[in-house]
């Protein structure tokens, strides 16, 4: 047990050395960090909300109009295919009322229940409603809804989707370290730390950002009567926010999601405009427009309001194009952001927001360290008392073990939070829980009349398998920590799983090299133990 080879003493050392090499980084200031060669490891441990201060939102889906919108979206997508079906076929009194989808097939030219048009209905229907409760009545009555467990299973993708989205836009302004998570079954959890006023990133995050591309209706521009096929919408200037009206068709020519790549650039020089870019089939839905619509004006909507009608001067088959409106730079640079980062699914509404001071999160970072100090000379003075040189050996390790947590959260860029903290100090108080079982085995084997060497072997020998047993429970308690906790929990458990492994390493590895090679050294008659 006390025999190490080259290549395991190599081994512990390099590891103890990148160790020291990843938690480096973290005493050093930003500006001589910064004069470093970029093959030098530069990463830092980030503070969390709760450490240096930032801004918290809750915000709340709003997943039932998701729902009444993916109803709807289900019974146009019906009547399409019945309006189209060869022949076409009738129905009536469609609706979405009470979460149901219902309508009645019929023959057009009778309006009566016809059961050869019901069946030739039913595959369409089918089709249409894929993954819902499906009911045809005799009398041509189709009534469509979700399940409990389907409506469940919508809402909880519909609340993932905005998490994604929300992400993609907060990572887009830079914010280092947010933490974004689901809390409940409808609401999402921000922490942006560092952020002292939210406004502009409340801003990014609460637009619904859906865009559609539709054309505008002139003839009825010209008569100021809108067919049932339009409907009429607020044109907005972006630099002075003065509504003007517009009738634009219903049928959307290219949808939002086709887009690929949005980026804030300029035309003639000086105006701000938005370049944006579509995949595959949006290119050719959009050329298809240009190519057939030259002279008419393209509205480009965006959550209901228009915020572009360009007249299409010539065809456009590339798949991209630009928006151009009265953009300032920060304006055209926020609806790329939007458009690249794609739409939420649903509204979002803020049901709280608070902002932590910085001098909050210095009072922690105080009391942390305090404790820490506090835990670290406690337990080092205790080993001291009790097991002299020995004890030397496993405060040596337990220095070490600190600075392996800080060298593998650094590695990992993790965010460091209050509960981090504890979950450091209890790291270290549990540090020395191996040392004191072999050792205190090592007393036993010695007044058992064995050799130093021999009881030093069956110490370590005896008391691994329940150095392993303790840390195993350990992980499986942090493990499920970490898998069912959230935010502050699960920085919890990572700094405390850390901690696990690397108080196993330099317990048992460590200070058995060390004590391995005093003995190999000394080679004492009597343990001062």
């Amino acid at each position: 047990m006390l025999q190490f080879s080259k290549i395991k003493i190599g081994v512990i050392l390099g590891i103890i050395l990148l160790g020291c090499l990843f938690s480096a980084p973290n005493l050093i200031p930003q500006a001589s960090l910064d004069k470093l060669p970029s093959w030098v490891p530069k990463t830092v441990i980030n503070l969390g909300l709760d450490l240096q201060g930032g801004s918290h939102l809750l915000y709340e889906v709003d997943t039932d109009s998701f729902v009444k919108e993916r109803l709807a979206t289900v019974l146009d997508d019906i009547r399409d295919k019945l309006r189209h079906a060869t022949p076409p076929i009738g129905y009536q009194n469609p609706s979405t009322a009470g979460g149901v989808v219902s309508l009645r097939v019929i023959d057009s030219s009778t309006q009566n229940a016809d059961p050869k048009m019901t069946e030739a209905a039913r595959p369409l229907l089918q089709q249409a409603t894929n993954g819902m409760d499906l009911t045809i009545a005799d009398d041509g009555q189709v009534t469509a809804r979700y399940s409990d467990q389907a409506l469940q299973q919508l809402r909880i993708q519909v609340v993932a989707q905005a998490i994604d989205v929300i992400r993609k836009r907060v990572d887009e302004t830079g914010t280092k370290e947010p933490t974004i998570i689901r809390e409940g079954e409808d609401r999402i959890v921000i922490q942006l730390p560092g952020v002292k006023d939210p406004q502009h990133i409340k801003d990014i995050i609460g637009r619904t950002a859906k865009m559609t591309f539709r054309m505008v209706d002139e003839a009825a521009m010209v008569s100021g009567q809108p067919a049932p096929t339009d409907e009429v919408l607020d044109v907005v200037d972006t630099r002075s926010n003065t509504p003007q009206k517009l009738i634009v068709q219903k049928r959307v020519t290219v949808a939002g999601e086709n887009l690929t790549d949005a980026q804030q650039s300029f035309e003639n020089g000086s105006q701000p405009v938005v370049a944006f870019k579509f995949d595959g089939i949006g290119a050719k839905k959009f050329g298809d427009a240009t190519v057939q619509n030259v002279g008419k004006r393209f509205a480009i909507v965006l959550d209901g309001k228009v915020i572009s009608a360009p007249v299409i001067k010539d065809a456009i088959l590339g798949g991209s194009g630009i928006i151009s409106g009265n953009f300032t730079v920060q304006s055209a640079a926020d609806l790329a952001l939007l458009l690249r980062a794609g739409a939420l699914p649903a509204n979002l509404t803020v049901i709280e927001e608070r902002t932590v001071g910085a001098d909050l999160g210095a009072d922690s970072i105080a009391a942390g360290k305090l404790a820490c100090e506090i835990a670290i000379v406690a337990i080092v003075v205790a080993m001291l008392f009790l097991y002299g040189l020995f004890g030397v050996f496993a405060d040596i390790a337990l220095v070490l073990n600190a600075v392996l947590i800080l060298g593998a959260l650094s590695l990992l860029g993790a965010t460091l939070t209050f509960p981090g903290i504890a979950g450091m100090i209890l790291t270290l108080g549990m540090a020395v829980d191996a040392n004191v079982l072999i050792l205190e085995r090592v007393r036993e084997e010695m007044r058992n009349g064995r050799s130093p060497v021999t009881a030093m072997e069956a110490g370590y020998r005896e008391a691994q398998a329940t150095i392993i047993d303790a840390n195993a429970t350990h992980c499986i308690a942090t493990v499920f920590l970490f898998e069912f906790g959230s935010g502050p929990i699960k920085g919890f458990a990572i700094t405390l799983l850390i901690g696990v492994v690397t108080s196993f390493f330099t317990s048992v590895y460590v200070t058995r090299l060390m004590t391995s090679v005093w003995l190999r050294r000394t080679r004492p008659k009597l343990l001062p133990l």
